[in-house]
């Protein structure tokens, strides 16, 4: 592989480690403060949902990546 895309896919892979430890800890913190505050249980879907969104586009990425590095150049 050229330097150049390998230093690509390094970033892509770092962003996605970014997204999924924040996204973890923004789930994480969100559930605690709504169960702190008695917040409605819709808010907790919510959060659950955006949290899956969040995953959902990391295993994306992910795969991109993994394509990339299997392909000849």
């Amino acid at each position: 592989m050229v330097p150049d895309k390998d230093q690509h896919l390094a970033k892509k892979a770092r962003m996605v480690a970014v997204v999924i430890a924040v996204t973890m800890l923004v789930w994480l913190g969100a559930q605690w403060l709504g169960g702190k505050l008695g917040l409605p249980t819709r808010y907790a879907f919510l959060l659950d949902l955006a949290a899956l969104a969040g995953f959902v586009w990391s295993f994306v990425v992910m795969y991109q990546i993994w394509r990339d590095t299997r392909r000849k150049d």
